[in-house]
């Protein structure tokens, strides 16, 4: 038998005391307070994970993921110290050099989330020797183009396309480091799937392997959302519409 959800309580996190509902997670629970816990696969509309592991925070002195560990009265979290930054900042090093990441010519330069967060986490270059894989580019889709040299594998458009579009078009296969993604379709390619421009799966991916075609810099470089704030800072409210 599973242990009942706590009821709601306090916890501590890096000193301030948040409050937190009945079965939230830590995550949740420091989102809804504005407080912010570094990742890359967490999305408040889908499922738990845990992929990344950037949001491992230490809860009671042992490691957790922040995403999919519920929060409990009392307990003591840690997350911007210096020994997990130092964590966040080598997976990052290792997402970065074992994808081709050429940010300066990327559309999604100053809205990536992998961008952002290494800029946060104060990584300033590469650590390890980079891998330069050989990977291809499906622009087989009318609306959309998918491009594995920048997948990092959050399986986010994974989830999203089960969850809620109930399509299944995307998936992880291989194992280690031949893991990638795979499109569910008979060829093999995007546009044999049943994959469409309004799918949720669409808008989730954090990083630029799954953009819209014929709408490159509609946003100019240096007015994107983390050209002016920085990842860790409250988004930015949503437009209102107009009567």
């Amino acid at each position: 038998m599973t242990a009942p959800a706590d009821p709601g309580g306090v916890f501590v996190l890096d000193g301030r005391e948040l409050p937190f509902a009945a079965g939230e997670t830590l995550m949740q629970a420091a989102r809804r307070a504005g407080v912010y816990i570094p990742h890359l696969c967490f999305h408040e509309r889908l499922g738990q994970s845990g992929a990344c592991r950037l949001c491992v925070v230490r809860v009671d002195g042992d490691f957790a993921a922040a995403c999919t560990t519920a929060a409990h009265d009392g307990a003591r979290v840690d997350n911007r110290t210096d020994e997990l930054d130092a964590r966040r900042r080598m997976l990052l090093q290792m997402l970065f050099v074992e994808g081709n990441h050429f940010c300066p010519s990327c559309e999604k330069s100053g809205q990536c989330l992998l961008q952002a967060t290494a800029y946060e986490m104060g990584m300033l270059g590469p650590r390890f020797e980079e891998f330069y894989p050989h990977r291809p580019v499906d622009a087989s889709h009318p609306d959309y183009w998918l491009d594995l040299n920048r997948c990092i594998l959050c399986k986010l458009c994974v989830r999203a396309s089960h969850e809620i579009d109930g399509k299944g078009v995307f998936a992880i296969g291989g194992h280690g480091i031949g893991s990638h993604l795979l499109v569910n379709s008979p060829s093999g390619r995007l546009g044999d799937s049943t994959f469409e421009a309004d799918d949720f799966a669409a808008g989730v991916c954090p990083v630029g392997a799954l953009l819209p075609k014929r709408r490159g810099f509609v946003v100019p470089i240096g007015a994107r959302r983390y050209d002016l704030a920085p990842v860790s800072a409250p988004p930015p409210p949503a437009p209102q519409a107009q009567d």
